[in-house]
């Protein structure tokens, strides 16, 4: 439920609530907190279970759409070239990660390969200023 929280914040929170409330009523709150959180959790459980009993093989129909969009949720261009164009089957992106050289072999700094030279950046052009125009390409 709180999976996205980390230690850091709860600290925040903890430390915020002993200044707001005060040591004499902080543990009050926290008793307060954890009964009302299991009640809910309990209160969606219950329904939850009473829409499975009521609607029968029907609630799983109900969820596959859930489903399908949780799924595309997690779709990235990758995983969906994998899924959809080679049937689950990543081989190639492993095959192509072990053919392309590594970033040091790309610069030429560390093979056989010859050193190419690097192209010379200019500076950022400054607020307003004109971009240099190439007739040649114009």
């Amino acid at each position: 439920m709180f999976s996205s929280i980390g230690w850091s914040e709860m600290v925040i929170l903890l430390v915020a609530a002993l200044v707001i409330l005060g040591p004499e009523r902080l543990p009050g709150a926290v008793r307060w907190t954890v009964r009302s959180v299991r009640q809910v959790r309990d209160y969606a459980t219950g329904a939850t279970t009473q829409l499975r009993q009521e609607l029968g093989p029907e609630f799983d129909d109900l969820r596959k759409p859930l489903a399908d969009l949780q799924e595309l949720r997690g779709m990235t261009p990758k995983s969906m070239v994998t899924k959809h164009l080679l049937n689950g089957d990543d081989s190639l992106f492993k095959d192509l990660g072990t053919a392309l050289p590594d970033e040091k072999d790309f610069y030429g700094t560390n093979s056989g390969m010859p050193d190419y030279p690097m192209p010379k950046f200019e500076k950022p052009l400054e607020r307003n200023e004109r971009p240099p125009i190439d007739t040649d390409a114009t």
